[in-house]
């Protein structure tokens, strides 16, 4: 079966209030900031405070950890309790990167409190043997070491029996989580979760080791004389956990976030984590940006426990000052990471081909087993799959044995992705009663079950999706581009300008260009290598990619396909989605990520394009303009609306003649001299009993029908009475004048300036970006 195609949607341009462009501009002085305030304004950032708590993190203010009321209370008088008696505290985390970032926030955080390795330990359990969350042999072994008190993070919210257990053994537990809440308050002493506030909380999206954060910050509020190290000290461990995480990045979140990010660029210059160093250095980032984290730290710190299972040195790999084991705790991580590459590679073959004899046209969900497959990579494989093929998919390995009860029982363990926003962790639920033990959220699960239910599970979870939608071959994904851009656009200008919004996350994506009409040159793949220069099966196929603004060829790259997956060639022209980036390896350069590719056009529609496609001509805000050919149509008045320029692009379609843009457009502005303008050509009109057509007044002071309605119901507010008719305007004068002229006169001094702003717009948007946004409203791509 041949890859799921995406369906492609272009966000539409929008009008924007001048205002806001002009606060937006006042952040990035090196352009006007149209693609960035169109990008904001799209996600939902508009008004100014929104606008300066988004790109502001000195300006937003940070709700107190106390925010969490009682619980947190009751989990800082237990700590209380424990610091008072020396008792021993163990943290309890889990084995991915914000639960490692956790426990090191807690490690470091409780360690101002508590005697580390004396009264603090922690404990991570093993990804290979054990599974998230808290379990009883753990418990056991750490209440013989003598805990008192155990601190999660990351997990345990759900964990009742386990908790039950501990009570029963004289532990106390405080929950520091941010996943699914049970139905009940589990019997710890402090559940701290923000998921008891409303989705519209800023505490809502906090991840675990957001949480731990918040733990220990009101420990520092509490005691202020005991801590030695600032707070601040933990924010780039947040960052990294945060982003890793792809929580939401919004509220306190996003503040986090940025927060930790300034710190983190630090390492390289004022190293206060070796570990963070090397693993900056190895991964050749600078820290500074949110990819830094996803594309680098992150991966690294979860291919500790992925391959090894074991992530314990992980927490001593962000905490540790000693240099040398830093260095070579790093370069064990790099190592484990290589080699998850390689085994993904080698399992995602494998799966393709078990899929290759499987009617997938029948096939709702992906449910394959292999005793080979090595667990930690599974869900990374699973959402490659689950992308590719456009069907939810669980893989499991059947390699492992765990005791269920009194006997052994062969058990499949493994991990699903989602696709199409089918929610997984209730289709898996829905299976529950062939399971072992299953967790996760709506898009990605972790999951067992006794190998001798396999069979039954695969044929009704297919059976279940079945009777919700039908058949999932009716459903595609589809694939949003945020902007239209040419390649010359591409580069320095446009990447600092969207650099804005950073850091990305849900909800705020990494935004996506579309590049219309474009074709690739200088193809080539090749293997990357590890850090001991050895080659890894994991393809990038590096590109240059051209449209007829450029005549040199911007690089890009292209993760996990072959070159011979990308037409080559002037005559094979494509539409092509792709991300900016600055790739810091070597001198440095700007580049393109490729998303996804397809052929431009049918030969039916492309020559459909080509009756839509005239050219535009440039000669805005020229003093002279060269003789033109009478063929050739002409717009003289500076636009203020698209649809205005779509009318006159599309007479000259019409006409296939094309268009040239003379207009001019002077950026001097004042309302207020407009006003005095307006006013006096009414006294004018009214003293001489002349008559004025609405064109002319529009052209005399640069007005849209929408504004020369304003201004006329103005002149009525201030005293004229106005009679009209569809072309002439005639003015006489009342002694009226209405209380709430103000209102009328501020609607007009509102709307002037943002039409200033579009004709501005206008004058300044390069022609290239004007000549591919009016094909694609023309041809409506």
């Amino acid at each position: 079966m041949d890859t799921v195609h995406s369906q492609w949607q272009v966000l539409p341009v929008v009008s924007l209030p001048s205002w806001f462009v002009n606060l937006v501009n006042g952040y990035y002085t090196d352009s006007e900031g149209i693609y960035a305030a169109q990008l904001l304004w799209n996600r939902g950032i508009q008004t100014p405070e929104q606008l300066k708590g988004f790109l502001d993190s000195n300006y937003y203010k940070p709700l107190s950890p106390f925010e969490f009321g009682y619980e947190m209370k009751l989990a800082i008088k237990r700590l209380k309790v424990a610091i008072d008696n020396q008792e021993k505290v163990t943290i309890w985390g889990d084995f991915d990167a914000d639960g490692i970032t956790a426990t090191s926030v807690l490690w470091e955080g409780l360690g101002q409190f508590f005697i580390p390795h004396l009264q603090l330990n922690y404990y991570i359990p093993n990804r290979a043997t054990e599974s998230h969350g808290l379990n009883i042999p753990g418990i056991k072994k750490l209440a013989t070491e003598g805990t008192k008190l155990i601190v999660t993070c990351d997990t345990g919210s759900t964990n009742l029996e386990e908790i039950n257990y501990a009570n029963s053994l004289g532990i106390d537990i405080i929950v520091t989580d941010h996943h699914t809440l049970p139905d009940e308050r589990p019997n710890v002493v402090s559940i701290i979760n923000p998921r008891y506030f409303s989705e519209d909380h800023p505490l809502f999206s906090l991840s675990g080791v957001a949480v731990a954060y918040k733990l220990v910050e009101a420990l520092y509020i509490t005691f202020p004389e005991i801590p030695e190290n600032p707070l601040e000290n933990l924010l780039d461990l947040v960052a990294i956990g945060l982003i890793a995480d792809l929580v939401e990045l919004k509220g306190d979140c996003r503040y986090l976030a940025q927060k930790g990010l300034k710190k983190l660029q630090q390492q390289l210059t004022n190293t206060t984590r070796p570990g963070v160093a090397y693993l900056l250095k190895l991964c050749k980032r600078s820290g500074d940006r949110p990819t830094d984290i996803s594309f680098g730290i992150g991966p690294r710190i979860n291919a500790i426990s992925r391959i090894q299972g074991d992530a314990h040195f992980a927490v001593e790999l962000l905490t540790s000052k000693d240099d040398k084991l830093s260095q070579e705790l790093a370069l064990d991580t790099e190592l484990a990471n290589t080699r998850r590459k390689s085994l993904q590679k080698d399992i995602q073959k494998n799966v393709e081909k078990k899929l290759q004899t499987l009617d997938l046209s029948t096939t709702q969900v992906i449910v394959l087993e292999d005793p080979q497959w090595q667990s930690g990579v599974l869900g990374l494989v699973a959402g490659q799959i689950a992308q590719k093929y456009g069907r939810p998919t669980i893989l499991l390995t059947t390699a492992e044995t765990e005791k269920m009860s009194e006997n052994d029982v062969k058990l499949a363990r493994g991990s699903a992705r989602s696709i199409h926003n089918i929610d997984l962790y209730q289709l898996v639920a829905s299976q529950q009663d062939l399971l072992h033990r299953f967790g996760g959220h709506p898009f990605a699960a972790g999951l067992s079950l006794p190998v001798e239910n396999l069979s039954l599970f695969r044929e009704r979870i297919n059976q279940k999706l079945r009777q919700e939608i039908i058949d999932i071959n009716t459903l595609s994904s589809t694939l949003k581009a945020d902007l239209v851009v040419t390649v010359s656009q591409l580069g320095q200008s446009l990447f600092r300008e969207l650099k804005l919004l950073e850091p990305y996350g849900m909800g705020n994506p990494v935004p996506r260009l579309l590049i219309q009409n474009c074709w690739f040159e200088s193809l080539g793949n090749r293997n990357i290598r590890d850090a001991k220069d050895n080659k890894i099966k994991y393809i990038k196929t590096k590109f240059n990619i051209y449209d007829r603004s450029v005549d040199e060829g911007f690089p890009g790259i292209w993760w996990e396909h072959y070159q011979e997956e990308l037409p080559q060639g002037e005559n094979k022209r494509c539409d092509a989605i792709v991300e900016l980036d600055y790739n810091t390896y070597g001198k440095g350069r700007y580049e393109v990520r490729l998303i996804e590719v397809r052929e431009s056009l049918t030969s039916e529609n492309n020559q459909l394009l080509q009756r839509n496609k005239i050219t535009l001509i440039d000669y805005r805000n020229k003093n002279e303009v060269e003789q033109l050919n009478s063929n050739v149509e002409q717009l003289k008045s500076c636009p203020v609306a698209w649809n205005e320029l779509q009318k006159s692009y599309q007479k000259s379609i019409n006409h296939q003649q094309d268009l040239a843009l003379v207009y001019s457009y002077n950026d001097q502005f004042n309302s207020s001299d407009i006003i005095q303008k307006l006013i006096g050509i009414a006294k004018y009109i009214n003293r001489t009993q002349k008559v004025i057509t609405k064109e002319q007044l529009k052209e005399k002071l640069l007005l849209s029908d929408r504004s020369l309605n304003l201004a006329l119901d103005f002149l009525e507010k201030i005293g004229f009475l106005i009679i009209q008719n569809d072309q002439n305007i005639q003015i006489t004068t009342t002694n009226d004048i209405s209380e709430d002229y103000h209102i009328s006169q501020k609607k007009l001094l509102d709307t002037l300036k943002e039409e200033h702003f579009k004709r501005k717009y206008f004058t300044q948007i390069p022609v290239e970006t004007l000549q591919k946004l009016l094909i694609y409203e023309s041809f409506n791509l």
